[in-house]
């Protein structure tokens, strides 16, 4: 079997800026509100004509990645494009990604695992490269979420956290044997109970594009997303650390075994909770929501790459990558970088 390798990282993020107290021309909120709550002080939002979309930034993203592992895109044998908010109801982003990156005729798979996305996507990129069917796969995270929100006071405990933008890596075959850059492991779960308590229902199969054309009442608000903030926060607390031991615990590592955590940014004080309960220093943990809030599939990548950009990710560190939200689903990556 062989072992996985990232080769290279990228991420790009919308030129506009959304500060918090930009938000109360919408809704009554203000800059201490929002950083109480979430830690929040900005974030980036597509605006009308700036040609972004959740496939043009995933592309952003992935032509840095593909250059800084000295790749190009006909190296490409596989995309894994992880997001909520695909251009389309359908087709899926990756197969735009394909055509807008110049790849050969390769599969491009989408991933719909909100928050846990990334760690998904990783952990199948990663089993493709180990079995041998691919040499280099494409796994990108992207989102526009700006445009799906309810910018109104009814629904600013869910319209101030989230952000768009998108990043990617390279997970690369690696044959050398005296390199040990490996995907360790990874781990996934789900409980589909609690799939309401964070979710968009509209539209779906059970309510169709067709009617919110057609006499839809005009007190649904369902086509919103929705979320049990105070429910998330109590499952979030305890599923981050839970797949990070399980992790930790498989490859004989403890907390303090860990150079850099990048947890899903889904709320810096779920990040600093798990921090304490881990028993870890400020210096292992990345978080940079402050600066683009949730960005959902894309949080981790950016975050990753932000992070190697500033010499916090050097070669031969161990590196957990964790995640929780919307299905529940949650999970973690443990890597040797």
């Amino acid at each position: 079997m062989y072992k996985s390798k990232i080769t290279g990282l990228g991420m790009y993020v919308p030129e506009h800026i959304v500060k918090n107290n930009d938000l109360t021309q919408y809704m009554d909120t203000n800059d201490a509100w929002i950083r109480e709550r979430t830690g929040i002080e900005e974030r980036h939002w597509v605006q009308p004509g700036d040609g972004n979309t959740t496939s043009s930034m995933g592309t952003a993203a992935a032509k840095i990645a593909l250059e800084r592992a000295g790749l190009t895109p006909k190296d490409i044998d596989l995309i894994v494009f992880a997001t909520l908010s695909p251009d389309y109801y359908f087709p899926g982003s990756g197969v735009l990604v394909q055509e807008q990156l110049g790849c050969d005729t390769i599969p491009a798979l989408d991933i719909r695992n909100q928050c846990s996305g990334f760690v998904y996507a990783l952990a199948t990129a990663d089993q493709f490269i180990k079995t041998g069917m691919y040499k280099n796969v494409l796994v990108i995270g992207s989102e526009v979420q700006s445009t799906g929100l309810d910018l109104s006071t009814r629904g600013r405990g869910i319209a101030v956290i989230f952000g768009d933008g998108a990043g990617a890596l390279v997970l690369s075959r690696n044959e050398d044997k005296n390199d040990q850059s490996n995907i360790l492991s990874s781990h996934l779960h789900s409980e589909g109970k609690y799939a309401k308590e964070l979710t968009n229902l509209v539209p779906g199969g059970i309510h169709p594009p067709k009617e919110l054309v057609e006499n839809w009442p005009e007190d649904d608000f369902s086509y919103y997303p929705y979320m049990n903030g105070n429910y998330v926060f109590k499952h979030a607390v305890v599923r981050f650390p839970e797949a990070i031991l399980e992790g930790l615990k498989e490859n004989n590592f403890t907390p303090q075994d860990i150079d850099l955590l990048i947890p899903h940014q889904a709320n810096l004080r779920i990040s600093q909770f798990v921090q304490k309960k881990l028993g870890m220093k400020d210096e292992q943990i990345m978080n940079n929501i402050q600066k683009y809030g949730n960005t959902t599939a894309a949080s981790i990548p950016i975050a990753m790459t932000e992070a190697w950009e500033q010499g916090r990710i050097k070669r031969g560190d161990l590196v957990v990558l964790a995640a929780f939200g919307s299905g529940f689903t949650w999970g973690s990556n443990i890597i040797r970088f």
